[in-house]
């Protein structure tokens, strides 16, 4: 039926959210502790926690690894094919997720090339998808950091006779809060991710109900899906406690790179 006032709509948006609120919090009457407590006691909650830290932060790791040198070469060489290279960057910035995630899926697959090492629906594989979309963000920033440091901190470093790897560890030392910001960005993309490791992950759990490819964000989706509003609820709440916290550091960095 159509709405024909925001007086008859407001109801209307908020009686789900009424319905939803006395099972969240039980109406004060001690069930809302109990609720909450429900998922986290068989250690559902606390294995898709760390499988969700576990992949992220090896991804970033391994990211991090790859970028960094990558971002140096960027800004300290000249060579034929740098601005394709800085573009392949950036786009893959945005590059959508579950394009990346079939591309692994592909390649871990028993017709792909990696086929071989049965990496399929594990946590590897989505160590994978998550690497391929951290590296470019954690790349194209620390280039924007190292391209930041003025040019007269290079020049000094050459002139008081230090080698071109001198002058490169003085830059990367004169930006290292904006390499700091990159890779905690790059981890904020990963710990957010869904659709890549949905795909090559399959979103698997054991037996006993304890995450072996589910992580946070694929088990909010599952759970929603399913109606266990409260389960994901605590679930999204973790999932913002976990950003918020990367957020607050990244803030920290970036006002301390600007104090100096």
């Amino acid at each position: 039926m159509p709405f024909e006032s925001t007086a008859q709509l407001t109801p209307a948006l908020f009686e789900p959210a009424a319905r939803l609120t006395p099972a969240l919090f039980g109406g004060g009457d001690g069930q809302a502790l109990a609720l909450i407590d429900l998922p986290f006691r068989d250690g559902y909650v606390r294995s898709i926690i760390f499988v969700s830290l576990y992949v992220s932060v090896l991804a970033v790791t391994l990211s991090t690894l790859v970028s960094i040198p990558t971002a140096v070469v960027l800004g300290f060489t000249e060579f034929p094919g740098k601005g394709f290279v800085k573009s392949v960057i950036n786009t893959g910035m945005g590059f959508p997720s579950v394009v990346v995630g079939l591309v692994v899926l592909f390649a871990v697959s028993n017709q792909g090339p990696l086929g071989a090492l049965d990496l399929i629906f594990t946590k590897q594989a989505m160590v994978m998808s998550q690497f391929v979309l951290a590296t470019p963000p954690i790349t194209a920033i620390s280039l924007a950091a190292i391209s930041g440091v003025d040019d007269g901190v290079r020049d000094a470093a050459r002139v008081l006779g230090g080698t071109r790897i001198d002058a490169a560890l003085v830059v990367l030392k004169e930006a290292r809060y904006g390499i700091a910001t990159a890779v905690l960005a790059g981890f904020g993309r990963a710990i957010s991710e869904v659709g890549s490791v949905l795909i090559v992950g399959g979103n698997i759990t054991s037996a006993d109900g304890i995450s072996k490819t589910r992580t946070l964000t694929t088990a909010i989706q599952l759970e929603a899906r399913q109606g266990q509003y409260e389960t994901a609820m605590v679930l999204g709440a973790v999932l913002v406690a976990l950003v918020l916290l990367v957020n607050a550091v990244v803030v920290r960095f970036g006002d301390r790179g600007v104090q100096r």
